[in-house]
């Protein structure tokens, strides 16, 4: 830098003249005030930083598809959504995934792209007024040629009525929908609208993805940190990306965190280190909805690791549960059923534990009520397993509500009221002590009936 130059600095109002009070006088001459000078700099740079109104996240919001990391599964060269962005020949798309996997972000680069004029709803402060003014907008737009995209955050917060109300547009073509989950949209979306959208699944960012998404923030001088002087280590960056576990807006808002809280060193530089990058993002956070997918995908992989023997993919998935805040009665109860259904004859002895790990787990409660849960997840994940039991109550269901229902041979019914005998009811009943081993034949049911098929 030429610190005679007469040139300015112009930082969020302010002017600093290039050379101001730097003359030679003095004790150091130029490389003391040069030092001064660069100081008042990054103060500056870090002031306006920190008066910045957006978060990080929101700043780095990508502008174009090759800004945009991830979703290589429906982005990458030749997939069919990006050939649809790049041609700009969109039709209706709902993109549904876990928050921080790129959902907003993704419509904000098919706006910096398309032709058609975009227009912005939250699903969670639109109502149903909101929705028709944009509907009626778009209807005039394309009676002047022009096509209207309609994104639509947070579909699922919308009712019925309000989802209906997109619906005849949406056929038409006065809109082409662009709507974001992060719900199942089968279970939050009327099945019209699913049928004339594309559904597009966004997966958690790996974890080479954050680290490109971080590290892109730390260079970016216009919209990222890269006017604070940062040195960040890998083993930092990797342990940001790690916890945020695929969100990208939790490892930006975590680094721009780490970035505003650290006093910059000796040399001036913001020096980001592991112990720093485990302060800013202390408690991981798992995605996981006590009434949405997470929930039963999460009791879904439980249950069947344990029935396919698995006892280390048991405890991760009950792990899983117990840190993100299931109700451990909840998963005591699963264990239980279970135990009938996937164990039973084979270890009697399973359904016995479970039901005790239930009763220990309302005694003591958590965190303590993890233990016997664990220890009847194992229980079950290593014990030999037998549906018998579960197949044959089936069989005899369907048997009783398609067939015609047997009735109860006389020597079988109840004979222990005054007018039993004279009714025949009990006569020739064969008392099975009375034979060896406490087996006798006799007709138990009208009509022979094969149920149960005893495990070996």
């Amino acid at each position: 830098m030429n610190l005679k130059d007469e040139n300015y600095y112009q930082l969020r109002g302010e002017n600093i003249k290039r050379g101001e009070k730097m003359s030679s006088g003095g004790k150091g001459g130029w490389a003391v005030n040069k030092k001064k000078f660069d100081k008042k700099v990054k103060i500056l740079q870090m002031d306006s930083l920190f008066k910045s109104e957006e978060p990080l996240a929101y700043r780095m919001c990508p502008r174009d598809m090759e800004e945009y990391f991830g979703q290589r599964h429906i982005l990458g060269e030749g997939k069919l959504l990006r050939r649809a962005i790049e041609a700009d020949r969109m039709t209706s798309i709902i993109l549904y995934g876990p928050p921080g996997t790129g959902k907003t972000a993704l419509a904000r680069v098919i706006a910096n792209h398309t032709k058609a004029r975009f227009e912005w709803l939250n699903a969670a402060t639109a109502g149903l007024q909101e929705i028709r003014k944009a509907i009626a907008e778009a209807r005039k737009e394309r009676k002047a040629g022009r096509k209207t995209i309609l994104f639509l955050d947070e579909i699922h917060r919308l009712n019925k009525l309000q989802q209906d109300a997109l619906l005849p547009d949406v056929e038409e073509g006065n809109v082409t929908l662009i709507a974001a989950t992060v719900e199942n949209p089968f279970f939050y979306v009327n099945s019209a609208l699913l049928s004339r959208s594309q559904v597009f699944e966004l997966k958690p960012l790996l974890e080479e993805d954050l680290l490109s998404v971080m590290k892109s923030a730390l260079r970016d001088r216009e919209r990222g940190l890269g006017r604070m002087g940062i040195q960040a280590d890998e083993e930092a960056l990797r342990h940001l990306a790690r916890v945020s576990d695929g969100d990208a807006r939790r490892a930006l808002s975590a680094l721009e965190l780490a970035a505003l809280t650290t006093a910059a060193g000796t040399d001036g530089v913001i020096h980001i280190t592991g112990a720093v990058a485990e302060e800013s993002i202390q408690k991981k956070t798992v995605v996981y909805d006590k009434a949405g997918d997470q929930h039963y995908d999460t009791i879904s992989a439980f249950i069947k690791s344990m029935r396919g023997s698995d006892p280390d993919a048991a405890v991760y998935y009950l792990a899983k549960m117990i840190y993100a805040g299931e109700d451990p009665r909840f998963i005591a109860r699963r264990l239980i059923i279970f135990a009938s259904e996937d164990i039973g004859l084979k270890d009697p002895m399973a359904l016995v534990l479970a039901v005790a790990a239930l009763h220990a787990v309302e005694f003591i409660g958590m965190p303590e009520g993890r233990i016997p849960l664990a220890h009847a997840v194992l229980y079950a994940a290593t014990a030999p397993k037998s549906n018998a039991g579960i197949v044959a109550i089936d069989r005899a269901l369907k048997d009783i509500a398609e067939q015609t229902t047997l009735e109860v041979p006389d020597h079988l019914k109840d004979a222990h009221y005054r007018g039993a005998e004279k009714l025949g009811r009990g006569a020739g009943y064969k008392y099975p002590h009375d034979y060896p081993d406490a087996k006798v034949e006799q007709e138990y049911l009208k009509k022979k009936k094969k149920y149960f098929e005893k495990p070996e």
